[in-house]
């Protein structure tokens, strides 16, 4: 699944991953690309997966025209050791079907590889905005449960706004709560997926509308940044 490069041997131990959910206005993906190309990061794992429509293209983050022929695939992971800092692009979208697959296998990697937290980068639809919402900020987080406890006082203090949870069948007493986050992707399979293992995970995300949604990632960035 991960095939190494610049001989490195991967050890991720204690180490952050940072990802997008491939959500509306690709803003996950934007504000990767600025972390990515501000920080210098490089490459040092292409992920190789067939749950992603196959790509190839020429590096994105070139500063010199050695390093511009260099080849850039559909899923890599970037590396800051001084911040101990994974960061995973995803560059197209996943194959009818199989994102649950793809969350899966990265999930289990997750736990083997000994990763300390995951932060997922996600924006959802402007036009789903409940009554509360739009009262409120557009920037919105949810954590899983093993991570809710370390953070709480630190996330009070910042005043920020979690995202509720709410019937999974509207106006239906009996049914199950879950957390819509319309054109989030893969957002809720991650965090369904993660809430079932002992993985520490925020999803820090974006209402928004499709457009030039650069203000949008500037807006994430300095989110994360929190």
């Amino acid at each position: 699944m991960f095939v190494s490069c610049r001989n490195w041997v991967p050890d991720p131990t204690d180490f952050t991953l940072l990802m997008p959910a491939l959500s509306i206005g690709n803003v996950g993906q934007l504000t990767i690309d600025l972390i990515t190309s501000t920080l210098n990061m490089h490459n040092i794992v292409y992920f190789y997966t067939d749950c992603l429509v196959p790509m190839v293209g020429n590096n994105p983050y070139a500063t010199t025209e050695e390093n511009s022929t260099e080849l850039s695939t559909n899923a890599e992971i970037y590396l800051l050791p001084s911040r101990k800092l994974l960061v995973l692009q995803l560059r197209s979208i996943f194959n009818k079907y199989i994102s649950k697959s793809f969350c899966e296998k990265l999930l289990s990697w997750v736990q083997s590889s000994g990763c300390a937290k995951v932060i997922i980068l996600s924006s959802s639809q402007s036009y789903q905005h409940n009554d509360l919402q739009l009262r409120s900020t557009l920037l919105w987080y949810l954590l899983t449960p093993s991570v809710h406890k370390r953070t709480q006082n630190k996330i009070e203090s910042l005043n920020w706004q979690e995202m509720e949870k709410s019937s999974c069948i509207p106006h239906m007493d009996n049914s199950e709560f879950c957390v819509p986050v319309p054109g989030g992707g893969i957002t809720n399979t991650l965090y369904n997926e993660i809430c079932s293992k002992e993985i520490q995970m925020a999803i820090l995300l974006k209402f928004l509308f499709e457009a030039d949604n650069m203000p949008d990632t500037l807006g994430l960035v300095e989110y994360l940044n929190e």
